[in-house]
C-alpha cells in the first residue's frame, strides 16, 4: 500500500486570502498491488459482451486491497493527511469540519460512517458529516461545498474531505459503466490554499435515479450485484443528457470566470472508460491530459477519488505554472455533472 501527499499552502500575491478558498493538504491511499483485469475472480464467469466490455474499457490492472472497508480506507487517508499536517508543526490549522463523500455502499445501517471516521482519526470538536446520494460526482460538490462553508462561517478555517473507493459486493465489472478498483483519499480547503477554486457549477436529474440499484434487503451481502435497470438508457439517454448540460456548464463556469477555452491550461475528468474520454474530448474540444488515462489503466474506476488523484497528481508533476488555470468535468449515472475551474 503506497500513501501520497501533495501539500500546497501558499496564497497568490495580491488576492483575499480571505475569500480565496483553495487545497491545503492531498493525501491517497493506493495499492502497491495491482491485479490484472483478466485475473479478477470473477471475470471467467463473464457473458462474452461484459467481458469484451471490460476489456475495451481501458483498464489493464485494477487496484484491490483485501480485508478492507471503504471507511477503513477513508480513516486511512485521513489519519495520514493528519499526520502530514502534524509535521508543519504548532500553527498548522487543525480540520473544523470532516465531510465524508458517500461510499458505494455504507458500512454501516443506522450507525455513521462519518463519525467512525471521526472517531479514528482522533478529530475531537470537529463536525462530522456524510455527502451522499451524488456518485462519482460526490467529491465535485464536496469541494464546492466546503467553499461555501468557509465564506459562510470567518470563525472556520479548514475543511476536510475524505472518500474510500471499494466496490457494491465481491464483483469489480460494473457493466455498462467500468471496472472498480481500491483507494481513498483526504484533503483540506483552507484560506489561501493553492490551487484556488475560482469557479463551479453542478446539476442533478432526478429522473435517472434508479438507473442502478442493488437489492440489498432481499439477499445476503456475498450475493449483493449491482443491476443496470436498462444499459441502452444508460448509453444513450443519459449521454445525449451528459452531453448537453456538460457542454453548456462548462460555458458557463467559463464565463463566471470571464476566460475562454482557450485560456485552460489542460481539463480532467473521472477515469470510467477509455471511450468516455474520447466522447468528451469531441464534445468539448478540449483534450484531456494524459494521467487520466494513466491512471485509469492503473489502477481502474476509483468512484469519486478520481477527479482528487488526477488533479493532486497533475499538481505534483511541476508541469503547470501559477496562475494557470485546471478544468476538472465530474459526472455520474444517478444523474449528477459538475464542472470546477482551479487555479494553480
Amino acid at each position: 500500500m503506497t500513501d501520497t501527499t501533495t501539500a500546497s499552502t501558499t496564497a497568490s500575491t495580491g488576492t483575499d486570502i480571505g475569500t480565496d478558498i483553495g487545497i491545503g493538504l492531498v493525501h491517497t491511499v493506493l495499492p502497491t498491488v495491482r491485479t490484472p483485469l483478466a485475473d479478477l475472480p470473477e471475470f471467467p464467469g463473464l457473458d462474452p459482451e461484459t467481458a469484451e466490455f471490460a476489456r475495451g474499457s481501458g483498464i489493464e490492472t485494477v487496484g484491490v486491497l483485501e480485508d478492507t472497508t471503504a471507511g477503513d480506507l477513508a480513516a486511512l487517508a485521513v489519519r495520514g493527511l493528519l499526520d502530514r499536517l502534524g509535521e508543519q508543526g504548532p500553527g498548522a490549522v487543525r480540520p473544523d469540519t470532516l465531510m465524508l463523500v458517500g461510499p458505494r455502499a455504507p458500512d454501516v445501517l443506522l450507525g455513521s460512517d462519518a463519525c467512525r471516521v471521526q472517531a479514528e482519526a482522533k478529530l475531537d470538536g470537529t463536525f462530522a458529516f456524510t455527502l451522499d446520494g451524488l456518485g462519482c460526482t460526490g467529491s465535485s460538490a464536496a469541494w464546492a461545498l466546503g467553499r461555501d462553508l468557509l465564506l459562510a462561517d470567518p470563525a472556520r478555517q479548514s475543511v476536510l474531505i475524505a472518500h474510500g473507493s471499494r466496490p457494491t459486493g465481491y464483483d469489480r465489472v460494473r457493466y455498462p459503466v467500468t471496472v472498480i478498483g481500491d483507494g481513498a483519499y483526504a484533503m483540506t480547503l483552507v484560506r489561501g490554499g493553492r490551487p484556488v477554486l475560482r469557479a463551479h457549477r453542478q446539476e442533478t436529474d432526478g429522473t435517472f435515479h434508479d438507473l442502478f440499484r442493488v437489492d440489498y434487503k432481499q439477499v445476503p451481502s456475498y450475493e449483493w450485484r449491482e443491476e443496470c435497470a436498462s444499459p441502452d438508457r444508460y448509453r444513450f439517454e443519459l449521454a445525449m443528457n451528459s452531453r448537453m448540460r456538460l457542454s453548456r456548464m462548462v460555458d458557463e463556469v467559463l464565463a463566471d470566470a470571464g476566460v475562454d477555452k482557450s485560456a485552460v491550461a489542460t481539463t480532467l475528468m473521472q477515469n470510467v472508460t477509455a471511450g468516455a474520454y474520447q466522447f468528451y474530448e469531441t464534445l468539448l474540444g478540449l483534450p484531456l491530459h494524459p494521467v487520466c488515462g494513466e491512471h485509469l489503466a492503473a489502477y481502474g474506476h476509483l468512484g469519486a477519488m478520481d477527479v482528487v488523484l488526477n488533479l493532486d497528481r497533475l499538481l505534483a508533476t511541476g508541469g503547470l505554472a501559477p496562475g494557470d488555470l485546471v478544468l476538472v468535468l465530474n459526472n455520474s449515472p444517478v444523474a449528477a455533472w459538475a464542472v470546477t475551474l482551479w487555479e494553480v
